[in-house]
């Protein structure tokens, strides 16, 4: 999907969303079935086969998209042990991560067009009684576009913090963050205006 699609080809880039998004709602809906950690362990395992597969730059690919979700996964952790309870805090953290995995695996191989082709055809049902899904059809590829631009932004703010002072960011760049997204939001609000707003996109 643009930023989120890998530049590396693979045969999973020719499957059709669709087939690979039902997949993906299997493989979620089984691992939360599944009980044992040696099953979770399998599962993630087995994630990690597929990102190899394509090559060394994939995985190199993939492992980057998904390395925001470990801050979540070390206080899911530290939680549980707070409250005694390893066992199932590493079964969630493995449960999470392989879920997120798998989800990244179809935003990588899938592009924005096919994603929104799929979605424009799902719902048709609520377009045919009169509902306005055209804001839906737009705002969910917005999001997935915009979701990697603001997190490379956030990280050109970190490197600029940590170029003019020893102390860490923290806080201090959450206003100048918020802004870029509000300026981003005006200059995205401009365009669709000069478009025509979103009426056009509700048409068959």
């Amino acid at each position: 999907m643009i930023s989120l699609t890998s530049p590396v080809r693979t045969r999973a880039h020719g499957w059709p969303a669709g087939a690979k998004l039902l997949a993906l709602a299997c493989a979620t809906t089984a691992l939360f079935l599944l009980q044992p950690l040696w099953a979770q362990a399998m599962v993630l395992a087995l994630t990690l086969v597929l990102y190899a597969l394509p090559g060394r730059h994939f995985l190199g690919h993939g492992l980057r998209q998904i390395r925001v979700i470990w801050p979540f996964v070390a206080l899911l952790l530290v939680w549980h042990a707070f409250a005694g309870n390893w066992p199932e805090g590493i079964r969630t953290a493995l449960r999470m991560v392989a879920a997120l995995a798998l989800a990244n695996l179809v935003t990588m191989t899938t592009s924005l067009g096919d994603m929104t082709d799929l979605l424009h055809r799902l719902l048709a049902p609520l377009r045919r009684i009169g509902l306005p899904v055209g804001v839906i059809e737009s705002a969910i590829p917005l999001v997935i576009r915009f979701t990697p631009v603001l997190i490379g932004k956030g990280r050109m703010l970190l490197e600029a913090w940590r170029a003019r002072s020893p102390r860490r960011a923290n806080w201090h760049i959450v206003l100048p963050m918020a802004l870029l997204a509000l300026d981003d939001a005006d200059h995205l609000a401009e365009a669709l205006r000069a478009r025509g707003g979103l009426n056009p996109l509700t048409e068959e």
